[in-house]
């Protein structure tokens, strides 16, 4: 009998306001092996998310409780708020043969690189350029001047780690950026990586950085 096969990780990070959690969900809703990983937060919910489905809500102390247990794959501090992603369900879908997306920040990517065990291929999006991320960040948090131009502060320091990641796509058009990732996706679970000109990509960085 042929060895079950094991499911492969895939994540998604980006600049605050750059589309991972868009794109995520868009992978998750129309390729049926996938399962989005829902990260612990404990952030409040904004009035769209619902608690076990976007994230499940925990208070500060429940958070410490799970890390002291060593509970988390890898958790950080954004903004403020804790969110980690849970050993356990993750570890039961790629053994279920189930492909599990991340929709995780930088600091979560380099503590689930470091796990040489994990089967993971990781995506760096980017914005096509500094005005449509400020749109992206006002039109979901109307009224919060504060915390927008926080998260666009801190925009060089998270797009400074692109090249951490196996492949940077720029979401210029959602459905477009959707299409390369699935591309890439199904050449990974055929075990073939593709070549990226990543001097392109630091021409894009730096028209974004400056």
């Amino acid at each position: 009998m042929a060895k079950e096969k094991r499911g492969m990780m895939f994540v998604l990070s980006s600049p605050s306001g750059a589309g991972k959690t868009t794109l995520t969900k868009k992978i998750a809703e129309n390729n049926k092996n996938f399962t989005i990983s829902i990260s612990h937060s404990t952030r409040k919910p904004r009035p769209n998310e619902i608690n076990g489905r976007d994230y499940k809500f925990v208070s500060e102390q429940e958070f410490n409780t799970l890390v002291k247990e060593n509970n988390f794959f890898e958790y950080a501090n954004i903004f403020g708020n804790y969110y980690g992603t849970l050993k356990k369900p993750v570890l039961e879908l790629l053994s279920r043969g189930r492909d599990v997306l991340f929709d995780i920040d930088w600091q979560g990517t380099q503590q689930l690189k470091r796990i040489k065990s994990l089967s993971l291929v990781t995506f760096f999006i980017l914005p096509p350029n500094i005005q449509a991320l400020k749109k992206r960040l006002l039109n979901r948090h109307k009224g919060q001047e504060e915390l927008i131009e926080k998260r666009m502060d801190n925009f060089n320091e998270e797009t400074s780690h692109w090249n951490e990641y196996n492949y940077v796509f720029v979401n210029d058009d959602l459905d477009t950026c959707y299409e390369k990732i699935l591309n890439v996706i199904k050449s990974e679970k055929r075990g073939i990586s593709q070549n990226q000109n990543t001097n392109e990509i630091e021409k894009k960085i730096k028209e974004l950085i400056e």
